[in-house]
């Protein structure tokens, strides 16, 4: 039995209706080859910050051409050069069989286009010839896209031809985006004195966008401004006034992509370009009357169906983002997720994490890609739920494709540039079709975002409260660790009417071996006095350096026996670590031990002070050891 092919597709934008219509192409081709399809997407450009790109485009690495036998290449919808140019050169790398749409620039793939020409230059003749238009603006798409500069050459060609003189402030380049159309025509009402006569724009959803904004301004289309478009979408024809247009056969495109690049996986030969023809669609915007062939019907029904099918999104999304915002943990947020994507519609969901994608960005490395090894916390499969452990990253879907004709979506997830994982999305229009589906990962991406500080956070707040009470030098308890963890103590003892052993130590001539062998030296004799009286303590005993170069030992539990013991053995150690250090001075200390059942008028303070005072009583009657050898 031979192996079902796995082709890739790489793209940008999903959610634009040029990039539904050729991908609807392919899927159905693909089911007809049996093929799989494994479309990797970005929402690049869309919203402004370099950062945010970065992140987006990092589903760009994901890819592993060594798992896939062609490539389908809309690098015509990436707006970002160097992004492009990364992609060209990996996919140039795998020796794979590779179509492209619409983009002469790389003639070792294979090229599906459409004419971009000869129907825009029709277009401009029409709207110059036939209703008289002189001062003529232009909303372009990237300067660097090859449609985008095919369609500005047509433009400018019909100017010239007309005498129709123009300035590099009539061109406004955009991405394509919808976006893109509002904010030029924002600039073209505040930079134009005097109206245009006709604003020319390189796609549909720019021109869509523009007219809103020259309608919010009080400005008639087609009474006081034509404006026209390009590819004939769906909103465009239903739009009012119907938007004058170029009708390309994009859904014909991208069946002929696909089925070019199964031929070339099987060794077949095909042309290196394939032209597909477009033709001028004459509407209201340039005030001609089509004839109707709306089915008026079918449109109403749609037309519900769509306000009907995104007011139920939007709801969806109100209550996934309110309970995301009480998720403190990876685990609530994948319970919280999981409860909404069977409204998703898609056969199978997945989102997959990079390994450390929780820890502090200082010391992750995740902006620069996918870790080796990925986990999915949460893989939902026609409503059951299930954790897949860890697997290389370069497996992409942790559930490969069963049966031909499917597809699986992969988006990103990350917060700015800091790359957290992926989503995948298998056998549902979900990604292609919702307006949400971009909000919803930016949502998901956001929520694992709050955890990851709340981890932080907590991680701050124990790591503060360990510098509260840890000593930074000795590392055992300050004063302030000493009297949180031995005033539970004390309590105990005095409510049981156990015995209580407090020590308390004082080293001898600190000060003389720091003015003697610097102060570090003093810090080493500290070190070790601290080292010796951890030794010293037993089980459930606690020892802190409650000052300069004074250390206490608190012991519930202890005897007088203990007691004697205790400073035994503490002079025992001291005795050990200057044999074994072999400094110029001796490590010395004073020690004055406290040993009595808790009385009601004793406080823990006042027994630190007996035991102080002990202490002194001590180094008074025994000369400092602290001399030089």
């Amino acid at each position: 039995m031979n192996r079902m092919k796995e082709l890739a597709l790489i793209v940008a934008g999903i959610d634009e209706e040029y990039q539904n219509s050729v991908i609807d192409g392919i899927i159905a081709c693909a089911k007809e080859q049996g093929a799989g399809i494994s479309c990797f997407s970005a929402f690049g450009g869309v919203i402004s910050g370099r950062s945010y790109d970065i992140g987006e485009y990092n589903i760009y690495e994901l890819v592993n051409y060594d798992r896939f036998d062609g490539v389908l290449l809309m690098i015509n919808t990436i707006s970002d050069s160097a992004q492009k140019q990364k992609i060209v050169t990996r996919v140039r790398s795998s020796g794979l069989p590779v179509v492209v749409f619409d983009c002469a620039d790389y003639p070792d793939f294979y090229n599906i286009t459409i004419d971009n020409t000869a129907a825009m230059e029709e277009l401009v003749r029409h709207v110059i010839r036939e209703h008289g238009a002189r001062r003529l603006e232009y909303i372009s798409g990237p300067a660097s896209n090859p449609e985008a500069q095919a369609r500005l050459t047509a433009f400018r060609r019909v100017c010239l031809e007309n005498n129709i003189k123009l300035s590099e402030n009539s061109i406004h380049y955009g991405n394509f985006r919808s976006i893109d159309g509002r904010h030029a025509a924002e600039e073209i009402i505040s930079r134009c004195p005097t109206l245009p006569d006709a604003v020319i724009c390189a796609n549909d959803a720019m021109a869509l966008t523009a007219i809103a904004e020259f309608s919010r301004h009080g400005i008639r289309i087609p009474e006081d401004m034509i404006v026209t478009g390009f590819d004939n979408t769906y909103y465009a024809r239903h739009h009012y006034p119907s938007l004058s247009t170029v009708e390309r056969p994009l859904n014909r495109a991208g069946y002929l992509a696909c089925e070019t690049l199964m031929k070339l996986i099987r060794g077949e030969a095909c042309d290196r370009v394939q032209k597909l023809d477009s033709k001028p669609v004459f509407a209201e915007s340039c005030r001609c009357r089509c004839p109707e062939d709306t089915d008026i019907p079918a449109y109403k029904t749609g037309t519900y169906e769509l306000i009907d099918r995104s007011r139920e999104d939007i709801n969806m999304l109100n209550r996934m983002n309110c309970q995301l915002a009480e998720a403190e943990t990876e685990e609530e947020c994948m319970s919280v997720i999981s409860g909404f994507l069977g409204n998703m519609n898609c056969e199978r969901c997945c989102i997959c994490l990079c390994e450390g994608w929780d820890k502090d960005w200082e010391s992750s490395s995740l902006s620069a890609g996918y870790s080796k090894k990925m986990y999915a916390p949460l893989i939902w499969d026609q409503g059951a739920v299930r954790y897949f452990g860890s697997f290389d990253s370069g497996r992409m879907n942790p559930v490969p494709h069963d049966r031909p004709g499917s597809i699986s979506y992969f988006l990103p997830l990350h917060y700015r540039d800091h790359c957290q994982g992926y989503f995948v999305a298998t056998n549902g229009d979900f990604p292609a079709k919702s307006m949400l589906c971009h909000s919803i990962l930016m949502l998901i991406s956001s929520s694992l975002e709050n955890v990851r500080k709340l981890i932080s956070l907590s991680s701050a707040v124990k790591e503060l409260d360990r510098l509260y009470v840890i000593d930074p030098l000795c590392s055992i308890y300050n004063r302030n660790g000493f009297i949180r963890a031995a005033d539970a103590k004390y309590r105990e003892c005095r409510r049981s009417g156990e015995t209580l052993l407090i020590s308390f130590i004082d080293m001898d001539g600190l000060k003389y071996i720091n003015d003697e062998f610097g102060h570090n030296e003093g810090d080493l004799a500290l070190q070790q006095l601290s080292a010796v009286l951890v030794d010293c303590c037993r089980e459930g005993w606690i020892c802190a350096r409650f000052g300069g170069d004074e250390f206490i030992l608190l012991g519930p539990g202890g005897s007088e026996r203990d007691a004697e013991e205790l400073e035994a053995v503490f002079r025992t150690r001291l005795d050990q670590i200057n044999k074994l250090l072999k400094k110029p001075y001796d490590i010395s200390a004073s020690i004055g031990t406290v040993c009595r059942q808790i009385t009601d008028s004793d406080t823990m303070f006042s027994l630190i002070t007996k035991a102080d005072e002990l202490m002194y009583e001590k180094k008074k009657r025994n000369p400092s050891r602290y001399i030089r050898r």
